[in-house]
């Protein structure tokens, strides 16, 4: 509005005299143009007929009118130095200061060694002082303090080195129940007469983690060259049970127990190799006590071993691979932790996998994988720290045994439109040297598969979860059918807030210090220990179905729901173990609600409070028919984890 305005009567006043006299010809006789007075309002440049260049407003410019240029300045200074050409400065690249050092030179940062969110280099945003002469002329300087060369590890005063700490603190409070039997030897209610006691017990558990990392290279974009990575768990722990020889085997020590204990989860160093593209593509290795998961949601094997690893890219990160052998060693009873002062175990795994994105659609990725377990403990003897014999297991012959058994599977991961699947098929094939049944070799042949479906609605994701473990149909022939994983720790079907998954449900009966299912697994395997015992494919199999909601109410609060519903595959093993004619295979429902709140909408600060009840169904109370009072059986987890 404002340019009509301002414009318009210019234009028409700095058309002139020639387009005012066209216009007052048009209406006013010759005779009297002179006479007519000119309108008062018009200034006197515009009555005097000024050019259309000098009516532009300061500070605007008519389209296509170009300024003339100003004459050239001609500079002479004979015998100066001239400029170098431009092919003397690189076009690819510019050496400037490191973002650390630039901004520590302009005074931008300061750190503060508690905060893991800001620049800090114990978190490894920048690298550890290692000078040289320049850099400690730099820091003189700008008044910094001298630079010391570590000297370990062979570091080199031309490397950047950068130093990592971790420190976690998880806290578990686990009031729960289950089904306890009493022992024979004796009770803690000797009033009482019953196969199972009261089945209320307490878990409180505290372990710190810290973990230290030296890196060299500039890993924002590429592998690291060189790492260096020591992380130790301690855990204290207290477990408070109604009845006497559930916690030791000595009736005389009570129901508590108070432990202690250091494991080393982490000693490993990572070399990178090469890289094969311009994108890093890489080959490394590394070679210590270090993580791996076998498939993408832990069912096979999921922990912290010895081992040796060789592992990289190709095609711009669209295949990884892994290729390497473990080395298993023993675990402490109680934490689960690694016991590096215990003889590992005559236990091996070698293994490799290959993962392809995109295939065979686009957003999802495939994993093909072949796992091989050699089990040689045949005759080993291996009693827990609270005196219960784990190895060979109290079922069956009670006879130690060899295995070798080859895993082979394929798994799938991502999305395909809105949906998100996960989906892993295993099949497991080999030999047992003495089926627990029989006193004689067997072969194995068992199947699993799992898969998880979900949609995104909004604030909303709404699942569906199946998985299938085969059981052993007939355990006196010479095959074995019941699935069973080396060490799982499935995310899965709720995961840990699952009753089933949480807790470990003594197989009364049937078997001494044996397990129908362990704890933090969700495979009905019929074995001492998941820590310390060996695999077993004598087992029932097992069946889920279930359905599940995850609501983000907030960045920083989520509330999970999940409902499932548990079968036994077969119930041969358990008939021909408890001397029963029938068993039915329905277990029963697990009905789990939980809720996370991230205060700071990080995963440095997550508390989280978990409750779960299980619904026995006729397999079940068949084998626990007198377990108490009550029918339903509870899990409460508070779980608090504090990271740095």
């Amino acid at each position: 509005m404002s340019l009509s305005v301002s414009i318009l009567p210019l234009v028409a006043l700095a058309m002139g005299p020639q387009a005012g006299g066209q216009a007052a010809s048009a209406s006013v006789p010759d005779d009297q143009k002179e006479s007519i007075p000119a309108p008062s309002n018009v200034p006197p440049s515009v009555e005097s007929g000024p050019d259309a260049e000098d009516a532009l407003i300061d500070g605007r410019r008519r389209p296509g009118l170009e300024k003339d240029l100003p004459d050239p300045i001609i500079q002479e200074n004979i015998g100066a130095v001239r400029a170098p050409p431009p092919e003397a400065f690189p076009t690819d690249q510019f050496p400037v200061p490191d973002r650390w050092r630039l901004i520590e030179s302009l005074g931008v940062v300061k750190e503060n060694w508690f905060d893991p969110y800001n620049q800090n280099t114990y978190k490894g945003d920048r690298p550890i002082c290692i000078p040289t002469d320049e850099e400690q002329e730099r820091r003189e300087q700008l008044g910094l303090p001298a630079c010391k060369t570590p000297k370990f590890l062979g570091l080199k005063s031309k490397d950047e080195w950068f130093f990592v700490v971790n420190a976690i603190s998880d806290t578990v409070i686990e009031p729960r129940s289950f089904p306890i039997p009493v022992g024979v030897q004796t009770t803690n209610r000797p009033d009482s007469l019953d196969v199972f006691g009261r089945a209320d017990s307490l878990v409180l558990a505290q372990t710190f983690i810290t973990g230290f990392a030296l890196i060299k290279g500039q890993t924002a974009y590429k592998p690291p060259d060189v790492e260096y990575r020591l992380t130790l768990a301690t855990q204290v722990n207290h477990v408070d049970v109604p009845e006497r020889r559930v916690l030791f085997v000595e009736p005389s020590e009570g129901t508590e127990r108070t432990d202690f204990f250091v494991g080393l989860q982490e000693l490993f160093v990572d070399y990178h190799f090469r890289n094969t593209s311009d994108r890093y593509d890489f080959d490394s290795g590394r070679i210590g006590i270090q993580p791996f998961q076998a498939d993408f949601r832990g069912f096979l094997f999921q922990d912290n071993q010895l081992g040796v690893r060789y592992f990289g890219t190709r095609d711009n990160n669209r295949v990884q691979y892994n290729l390497g052998a473990f080395w298993r060693l023993e675990k402490d009873t109680n934490s689960g932790l690694n016991d590096i002062l215990a003889t590992p175990r005559s236990d091996f795994v070698f293994f490799a996998n290959i993962y392809r994105q995109d295939f065979p659609l686009v957003g999802l990725t495939s994993q093909a994988s072949i796992t091989y377990n050699m089990n040689r403990e045949g005759g080993d003897i291996e009693i827990d720290d609270n005196g219960f014999p784990v190895r060979p297991a109290l079922i069956g012959d009670l006879r130690g045994r060899d295995y070798d058994v080859v895993y082979l599977g394929y798994a799938v991961d991502g999305r395909v439109g809105r949906f998100n699947l996960t989906g892993q098929l295993y099949g497991a094939f080999g030999e047992d040297r003495n089926s627990i049944f029989t006193s004689q070799p067997a072969d194995i042949a068992a199947y699993f598969a799992a898969a998880e479906l979900s949609y995104d609605y909004d604030f909303m994701r709404f699942r569906l979860s199946g998985l299938f473990a085969s059981g052993d149909g007939d355990p006196e022939n010479n095959t074995e059918g019941g699935f069973d994983a080396i060490f799982e720790n499935p995310i899965f079907a709720g995961a840990d807030t699952s009753y089933w998954i949480r807790q470990t449900i003594p197989f009364a009966g049937g078997g001494r210090a044996v397990s129908i299912n362990g704890r933090n697994g969700i495979l009905n395997s019929l074995r001492s220990s998941k820590e310390q015992g060996q695999s077993n494919f004598n087992n029932p199999g097992t069946i889920l179905a279930g359905i599940g909601a995850d609501f983000d109410l907030t960045p920083e609060v989520r509330v999970s729901t999940n409902a499932n519903h548990l079968w036994f595959h077969k119930t041969d093993t358990l008939q021909t173990l408890r001397n029963e004619g029938s068993i039915p295979t329905d277990i029963g429902w697990d009905l789990s609600v939980a809720g996370i709140w991230r205060p700071k909408a990080t995963q440095n600060i997550v508390f989280r409070l978990s409750a779960a009840a299980f619904d026995p169904s006729d397999g079940f109370s068949d084998l626990f028919a007198q377990s108490g009072d009550t029918d339903i059986f509870y899990s409460v987890l508070f779980n608090a984890i504090l990271a740095f």
